[in-house]
């Protein structure tokens, strides 16, 4: 009895089958799997690339997958629309570039699945990895959660890699410490990663020493968001300000009148500590000034605007009541309020000799000094001598060197001084100090001489000169004449020998007696 077959598995039904797989298979290869659909593709709208915004408006399988047979391969057709990608690639410096350093094998549907519907992420790492470290974000310090667990990569970035919630830090951070995590958000915000890289720069090794402005004194126990609170990103801790006013200026109990530069008088050890360097301002601190507090100058912490003229604070303490004006230094000094000094040369009276030694009040008595006298008999009507008598201007004939120091000169009198005049003593003509209305008479000095007896009047110099009152007469002759016609010589004969009586009764017959002797 015949055993029935079926027809398929007749040796014609086997070949026909066989043909039919291998048409099915190459028309599936050579089409580039058009005839199957693995599922949606994703619908997320993106930035367009190759004409589309999303995977799902691609329309046709091949823009993706290519034939087995050719050298094409699904990588090649990815990155002829992600060009960026391409780039990364290239660049070990790079996300995509380090990927591939670390494992050269894969392709970017390894980490990028398709056709799982239009809302399935787009990135799926699976067991591979990621260097997080290229990316701006260290995992050296989230090696563990805080269940000490290891990190996954949906605890941070949950569904979708490419994005990162921002309130992700503040769940995971305040299970740490909850007063700090709120403390920080509420100062820096809650964009973690523009500050924050992962490896901790800003913990317990970060050294504000490095910077151009160094923790001293009272900034050392400051807390970092006094100076940068609101500070959002790295680029705000480097642009803040550095200058004292912009923190302090609540503080400045100057309203402002000192202006911004804090540090000019305050330091950072204290507040209250205050040193100014008072020789950078117009009114250097010298003498007494030194050591006085500030107070006594700038009342009410007042500086700026305090005036520099010595009278405005030292009115109280005027004893001439502004007699003398309101320039104190052209007396007073610095190094104490009764040190005087005063540069005479300056005024209108110059002291000389004396007057440059003695005391100031015996001219300005009281301390009187504006308005005194520069007349020398205001001060020396006391000691004169002459009562009067030769008028006020001592300095005609005294000098300041000393009072006996007299000087005259008689040139400018009208009795000028030649000859033994020149020599004599004043007291000699001027007795008792008698010096106004003296006549210039010489017979008022020198009398008549008894062997004169008056008979040649007082007109001495009519005979006499000042070099020598012995010298015998030396002029003309009048009246007596030789036969030659000259004086006659009558050299050696005392005038006496002729006038026996009078200057004019002198007569040739006294002497000669007719005979023609007598001296030659």
């Amino acid at each position: 009895m015949r055993t029935a077959r079926l027809g398929c598995l007749t040796n014609y039904g086997i070949i026909a089958t066989l043909i039919t797989l291998f048409s099915i298979a190459g028309v599936a290869f050579a089409s580039g799997s058009l005839m199957f659909t693995a599922g949606d593709l994703n619908a997320k709208a993106g930035k367009l690339l190759g004409g589309v915004n999303s995977h799902a408006e691609i329309t046709e399988c091949s823009d993706c997958h290519t034939a087995l047979w050719g050298s094409v391969i699904m990588a090649d057709r990815c990155v002829d629309c992600h060009t960026d990608i391409a780039a990364e690639l290239l660049d070990v410096n790079e996300l995509h570039g380090a990927i591939l350093v670390e494992e050269p094998e894969l392709t970017c549907h390894d980490c990028h699945p398709e056709h799982r519907g239009t809302s399935a992420p787009l990135t799926d790492m699976g067991e591979h990895t990621i260097p997080h470290d290229v990316v701006g974000f260290s995992l050296k310090a989230h090696k563990l959660t805080v269940n000490k667990e290891p990190f996954t990569c949906a605890d941070c970035h949950q569904q979708d890699l490419s994005t990162f919630a921002s309130n992700t830090c503040d769940d995971c951070h305040s299970q740490i410490d909850a007063v700090f995590a709120s403390a920080h958000s509420e100062a820096y915000g809650t964009a973690c990663l523009d500050c924050h890289d992962g490896v901790d720069h800003f913990s317990k090794p970060f050294n504000h020493a490095d910077f151009k402005f160094k923790l001293e004194g009272g900034h050392e126990s400051v807390a970092c968001d006094q100076c940068h609170f609101g500070a959002h990103a790295l680029s705000d801790f480097a642009t803040t300000s550095q200058d004292c006013y912009a923190c302090h200026s609540a503080k400045d109990e100057h309203k402002g009148l000192l202006g911004k530069k804090c540090g000019a008088c305050h330091n950072p050890s204290d507040w209250k500590d205050v040193d100014f360097d008072h020789d950078l301002s117009i009114f250097k601190l010298e003498g007494k000034h030194t050591s006085i507090e500030c107070e006594e100058c700038h009342t009410d912490k007042l500086f700026k605007g305090t005036p520099t003229e010595c009278y405005a604070c030292h009115k109280k303490d005027d004893h001439h009541n502004g007699k003398f004006g309101t320039v104190c230094s052209a007396c007073h000094v610095s190094t104490s309020w009764k040190d005087v000094t005063f540069d005479h040369d300056l005024s209108a009276f110059k002291l000389e000799g004396k007057h440059a030694t003695i005391d100031c009040q015996e001219c300005h008595v009281n301390f009187v000094f504006k308005g005194t006298p520069k007349d020398c008999y205001s001060c020396h009507e006391a000691v004169d001598k002459h009562n009067g008598r030769y008028g006020t201007v001592c300095s005609a004939c005294h000098i300041p060197t000393a009072w006996k120091d007299v000087i005259f000169d008689h040139r400018l009198s009208k009795f000028p001084l030649t000859g033994a005049h020149t020599n004599a003593p004043c007291g000699s003509c001027h007795k008792s100090a008698d010096f106004k209305g003296l006549s210039p008479d010489c017979g008022t000095c020198h009398g008549d001489p008894a062997f004169h007896s008056g008979m040649f009047g007082t007109d001495c110099a009519s005979c006499h000169n000042t070099s020598n009152w012995s010298a015998k007469y030396r002029g003309s002759h009048p009246g007596i004449a030789d036969e030659g016609g000259s004086g006659v010589n009558h050299g050696h004969t005392s005038c006496r020998t002729c006038h026996t009586v009078t200057l004019h009764d002198a007569t040739c017959k006294a002497c000669h007696d007719g005979n023609g002797g007598g001296d030659d």
